[in-house]
Parts: structure tokens; sequence; C-alpha cells
């Protein structure tokens, strides 16, 4: 009999523990979750909101041999990670295997060490149904918006919406932004820089104030050509510049963008397969908290490396909005281990989070700050760093939308009343820049400022409002704008004006068309549900029920009270344009009507009516263009296809557009233009190609047809070969589809009369197997 059995929720966590645990122990993989709600279905009671959880068909095989082994065991011990969702996974393990929650052995650690696991199994604990009733609480507030909200956008926008608690207010912040931009206003102004001279060296100073218009600062220049420059005040006081606390799951997202161009999602990945070899600790937290260990042993390694003067050990406090999880930061778990074996990526993310642990626990830098100032009107600043302490190992980037003062480098050494020889004063024209995009960073970064959702939640949400398509990732073309510059040098001024890109941004997330109408249609009719107040206190109510002060279905009760009537209001109001429909003006000779809108597929341009006798025109919008700004003209131009190419195999080839999109149409059969590619820029040879490759796919997923019925037939798909039978697909066992060629009629109909389980997927590792 098996004396421990251990069950963790990765199998690369379960190797990392079987290397710390001797033979009295098995440690087993979940892989995530083994119990979730019925995916087609919104399984929750509406009278007490309870869910109805299942196994789903590709964890029955798992759940049957965690049975039997747990049915061997004497003592079992639920390992899943120290968060919510880990609660729950041991939760509904207790309740799978008939394990008593009250009695169950639930043991937690933040890093996968021998000690950290040692002493979590001298200590352990009851599963803490605060933690587990947050869990459920959230995964059913959510199944009720979607399950509720998505048929409303269905009847009200397009077919297969889906809405979102937590992603359609991160939506929200990008549409609203996007707004933002189109209303903003560039203004011009003009800064002032000039060159000084002493002793043959030059002072670079700024004006402190600048002007509106080019006449001001014209006159300026002209006031200071026989204007005499003189030191009137120099100002030396020493700076101290701190290192940033450990990271966060929120900073390391952050800073991994800015300094190792990772995604959000990425970055997670990448400290998931970290967290799971060892290598750091558990990876979502919102506590900056060190323990005394890790300051000790990093202070030790500091002097080491260093020396005495540059430790400085101190502790960090959370002072995040609606900080919770009682864990670490994400640091190394041995400190000594300056780099590890591992992928490229895995080891860059490493050295970033080593080298912020090791910093914030360095002395802070110290710098001379000189700021002279010339005539009570130029300022110079220079910086000497007088001690590099943390900066010798690392410091954090800038934010791009974070303003950084700039200083010059040493300056020479004046004195008061010091005269100064004036080599040039340079106006220059300046324009107010629109606010930035978000990237998924500073994504992160806002959501975390307004405590919306918590670090389980921000890669999941990026990557859903992505794969929802009401999001993309894309580059914005800046504007060319021509600037004017006055020049002041030997007593005369002269003008020149050059031409720069104003405004490019590349990596951005940009709104589509669809996130827009929807974004505005939510917040017409359910205001609150995306207020991001509301959607903050949602969370702190998720953090009362976590430490049982709230009962959560009282919560559901509450908030499902308040969204019912909405919906009710929202389906039976009558309306009497499409929602997002824009009317554009008519077409020029028919007089028909012309509008953009969201069509079932996508957006649209539409010449007609319905309930005319003549059918309306459809035409789908080009890359590029957007129903917002689409303008009567460009509307029109659409509708230039179809275009004949000309012949190919004595057929026609033809360029049109329809409810599906754009195509190419020969000998009766279809094409699809690839989005990429324009349908009004397409040439002969560039259809052709599409018609070729088309013909060699298809022929590619025909294996093998059966003269005794036409009905079946062998085919290649995506996840290999299969067999195709009066519109149904069979799976083949493994060793008929390891020669698909081969089979003969009867051993498909023997596949037909006894078909396969569906295929399961394989689960993703550790947490991303788990359900947001």
């Amino acid at each position: 009999m098996q004396k421990n059995l251990v069950i963790v929720e990765s199998p690369a966590k379960a190797k990392t523990l079987e290397k710390f645990l001797g033979k009295d122990y098995k440690v087993m993989s979940s892989y995530g979750h083994i119990r979730d709600l019925k995916k087609k279905e919104m399984s929750v009671s509406l009278d007490d909101f309870s869910p109805k959880y299942e196994i789903p068909s590709d964890k029955e095989a798992v759940v049957k041999e965690l049975k039997a082994q747990a049915n061997k065991a004497e003592t079992v011990w639920l390992a899943s990670d120290e968060d919510r969702e880990g609660e729950a996974i041991s939760w509904h393990l207790s309740q799978v295997l008939g394990l008593d929650p009250k009695a169950a052995k639930r043991i937690v650690f933040h890093e996968i060490t021998k000690t950290a696991i040692l002493e979590a199994i001298k200590t352990p604990r009851t599963i803490d149904m605060g933690l587990v009733n947050a869990q459920q609480a959230r995964r059913v507030l959510d199944r009720i918006v979607g399950f509720k909200l998505s048929p409303v956008l269905w009847k009200k926008i397009k077919p297969s919406l889906s809405a979102g608690r937590v992603q359609s207010v991160a939506v929200r912040l990008i549409v609203e932004r996007e707004k933002e931009i189109e209303n903003f206003t560039s203004e011009s102004s003009y800064k002032v820089n000039a060159i000084f001279c002493i002793d043959d060296q030059l002072i670079k100073a700024s004006l402190s104030k600048g002007f509106k218009t080019e006449e001001e600062a014209e006159e300026f220049l002209n006031s200071c050509k026989d204007r005499q420059f003189e030191i009137t005040d120099i100002e030396k006081k020493p700076v101290k510049k701190f290192p940033a606390p450990p990271f966060t799951t929120s900073t390391l997202q952050q800073e991994a963008a800015r300094k190792l161009g990772f995604t959000v999602a990425q970055t997670m990945m990448v400290a998931q397969h970290l967290y799971e070899s060892g290598h750091i600790t558990y990876m979502r937290t919102d506590s900056v908290n060190l323990s005394s260990l890790c300051i000790n042993t990093t202070k030790d390694e500091i002097i080491a490396i260093h020396g005495e003067k540059y430790s400085k050990p101190r502790q960090f406090h959370t002072n995040s909005k609606g900080a919770q999880e009682a864990h670490e930061a994400i640091r190394p778990t041995y400190i000594s281990n300056h780099e590890i074996e591992g992928t490229a990526q895995e080891k860059k993310l490493y050295d970033l989070i080593w080298k912020r642990t090791i910093a914030c626990q360095m002395a802070e830098a110290e710098a001379e700050k000189t700021t002279i100032t010339i005539n009570d009107e130029f300022v110079a600043t220079g910086e000497v760093i007088t001690f590099d302490g943390f900066i010798r190992v690392y410091r954090e980037s800038v934010d791009d939308d974070t303003q950084v003062e700039e200083t010059d480098g040493l300056l020479p050494a004046v004195n008061i009343g010091d005269k100064l020889k004036m080599n040039e004063i340079v106006a220059t024209q300046r324009f107010t820049q629109h606010p930035l995009r978000y990237t998924e960073a500073s994504l992160v970064k806002k959501l975390e400022e307004l405590g919306i959702g918590r670090p389980s939640t921000y890669a999941p949400t990026i990557s859903t409002i992505q794969q929802r398509e009401y999001v993309e990732k894309g580059d914005k073309k800046g504007e060319e704008h021509t600037y004017g510059i006055m020049k002041l040098a030997n007593g005369k001024i002269k003008k020149s004006s050059k031409k720069e890109i104003f405004g490019n941004e590349k990596g951005k997330l940009l709104p589509t068309d669809i996130g827009t109408v929807v974004n505005d249609f939510l917040i017409q009719y359910f205001p609150e549900i995306i207020d991001y107040n509301f959607t903050a206190s949602v969370e702190k109510d998720f953090d009362e029920i976590a430490e049982g002060r709230e009962n959560w279905q009282e919560m559901m009760k509450d908030f499902y009270g308040k969204l019912e009537p909405m919906i009710s209001s929202t389906m039976q109001e009558k309306n009497e344009h499409k929602v997002g429909e824009r009317m554009l003006g008519v077409e020029p000779g028919t007089g028909k009507p012309v509008s953009v809108k969201i069509g079932r597929f996508g957006p649209m341009v539409q010449i007609g009516v319905a309930d005319e006798e003549e059918k309306p025109r459809f035409a789908q919008l080009k890359k590029g263009q957007s129903i917002q700004s689409l303008t009567l003209e460009e509307a029109i131009e659409l509708f230039k296809l179809p275009r004949v190419l000309g012949e190919f195999e004595n057929e026609t080839i033809t360029i049109g557009t329809g409810r599906f999109g754009p195509y190419v149409l020969h000998d009766k059969k279809y094409v699809s233009i690839p989005k990429e590619i324009d349908p009004m820029e397409i040439d002969f040879e560039g259809a052709v190609a599409l018609i070729e490759e088309k013909r060699k796919n298809e022929a590619a997923s025909h294996i093998k047809a059966f003269e005794e019925d036409s009905e079946l037939e062998v085919m290649n798909g995506r996840f290999g070969p299969y067999l195709k039978y009066k519109g149904a697909n069979y799976k083949l066992p493994k060793a008929l589809a390891a020669d698909p060629s081969a089979l003969t009629y009867e051993q498909c109909i023997e596949v037909i009369n006894n078909p396969q389980p569906a295929a399961s997927k394989p689960a993703r590792r550790g947490r991303t197997a788990k359900k947001a």
C-alpha cells in the first residue's frame, strides 16, 4: 500500500516535487481543474445560484487514475497553489475523491524548494472554504454575465458575440482612449533652448517658459540680441535615487514588456515554467513583501559581490488598490543562483527577476544635482553620480507616458556673476501630443490602478479581448508635421522649417469596429455592469467572501437582481436602426440609402433596405477602414466589384464580395480572399494562385474514397486522419490512423459502428489549464 499521495496541478510541478520527497511519496498531477461548469449551458441555478459541476470528458481518465491511487494511499496531500483558484482545485479534488474537506491534508508553499515542501508537510491545514467560495463566486458571476448578456448582443448587434464582466471593462478603457485621441486637438507652442560659452566650455540651457505664437517667440529672440548674460544663481544639492520594489505579477508583466518585449501571456507562461522548475517563487501575487530568509541571504550575496557599503536591507509594503493573497513578491528561490539552465526566454526573465531582487536590497544611488540659472530666465541642470548603489545592478525602465526630467552630465565650474557668451538661442515649434494608446503592459497597470481584476486575471483578460476580435494589436502611423525653427546667432535671426512624423505608435491595443459598437451598446443599456467603480467593488466583494465576511450566494442574488431587469427591458426595446448603424447618404443615380453597420460577418456597407422589392447590396469594409469614419464616397467605391480579370481554363475569373467577404469566383467555385489582400488590387496571377492553392489543399484532405458507398471517405484534418460518413466525423484508432490509405471498407464500417470517444486535448501546464 502506498503511504502518501501528493496531488498538484501540473506535471512539471509534480516532477520537481518528486526530487525532494522520498520513496514513500507518489506525486501526481490533476492537470488543472478536474471539474468545471458545463460548457454548453449556464450550469447555475438562478434560485440559489448553486453551480452544477461536471467532470469533462478529457479529464475522466485522469480522475479514474487519481481515484485508484487515492484508494491505495494511507494519506492524500492536496498541494495545489496557494490562492483562490488553487484552493478550489483542492476542494474539487476532495469532492471527487471522497475526502472530507475538514479533514483533508492541504499543504501550501509559495516556492518549490525542499525546505518549503517539508515545512508544509509538517504544518498541513484544512481546505479554506472562504477562498473556495470566492473562486466559485467569480466563476458563477462571470458565467451569469456571459450567458445572460451574450444573447442580447446576438439579437441587437450580431450572432456569436459574447460579453464578459472584466473583459468588457478592459475594452471600454481602450475604446474611450481611442475616442479621446479622435477628439484631441493638437496645439503648438515654441520651446526655447540656448547654448552659452564660458572659457571655451559650453552650457546648454532651456528657457523656463514657452511661447504660444511665433510672434512672441521672435520678439523674445530680438530682445536677446544685445543682452548681456551672466550666472544669477547656482544651486547644488545631493539627491538620492531609490530602487523599485521587488516584482508583483503586474510589475513583472510591465517590465518584461518594456525590457524584453514579452506579451503579458508570454511573461506568465515563462514565469510559470520558472516556478514549476523551482527557480522562482509563485508568480501570481500582488505582494511586495520578502521573507526574512530572502532578505538575509540577499544581503550576504550583495556583500560578497559588491561590498558592505552596497547592502541596504529593506522591507517593502503593498499599497496597490485591493491587494490580496498573502504571498511574497516574485523572487529567485535561491539568490545564489545568478543564472539558470533553461530556454532563452526563461534565462532572460530569470535574469530580470534576479537583478530586481538584488537591487531592491541595495543602497540608494547618490548624486549631486547642480542647477545653474542664467539671467533669472534660462536654466541648465547637470547631475553627477557620486555613488552608484543599486544602479550598478539594475534600473527600472520608464513608462511610455512618463515624462523624465532631462539633465546634462557634468556642468563647468562657474560662480554667480560670471559673464557668459551667447552662442545661439533657438526657438523650436512643438506640438502637444494626444494621449498614448494602451500597450498590454500599460493596460495591466491601468486595471490594477482601478482595482479591476487580480493577478490571475490580467493575462487571460487581455488574451480574451483579442481572441474575440474586440481589440487588435497593431501600429498607428503618425502624421507628418512641418514645424518652424528660429535661430538667433551672430546677431541675426534665421527662420527655417523641418518635417517630422508625429505620433507614430507601435504594438498598441486598438479597438475594432465590433469592439466599439459592443462597448457603446453596453454603456447605453448596461452602464452599471461595465462601470469602473462597480467592477472594482465586485472585486472587493470577492475579497470579503474570501475572508468569510460575506455570503457569496447573497452577493449573487443582489447582482442578478440588478442585471435581470436591464436584460428584460433591453430585449423588449424596438430600435429603428441597428445598433452602431450610420446613415452615410444616398447612392448617386438610384437615390437608395447608403448605410454602414455591423453585419453578420463583420463591418459592412449596405445600399438599399430589406423591405424593398429589390434586395439590398452589401460590401465588406477593407482593412484599415472603420464604420466610425467611413465616408459616402469610400462606401460607393466598395461597390466597384465584381471585377472580371480574364479567363483561366476556359472559365472566367471574377472578383466579388458577399456576406462572407471578398472572393474569387471560377468555374462556379468560390475561393475566399485573405484579409491581407485587397480585392480591388488582386491581379489575374494572384487569383490563379489562390484557385490552385485551394485545389491543392482539397486534394490533400481527401485520402481515400470507396466504390461500395460514395458517402464514405477517409479524410485528413487538422488533428490527423478521420472518417467522414453521412455528415458525421469519426475518429480513427491509433493502429488504423498510422496508414489511413490502406483502410478497407470493412474496417471503416467497424469504426463507424463502434465510434471512438472524442480526442481529448492535452491540458496546458499548471495554472494555464484552469478557468479564469
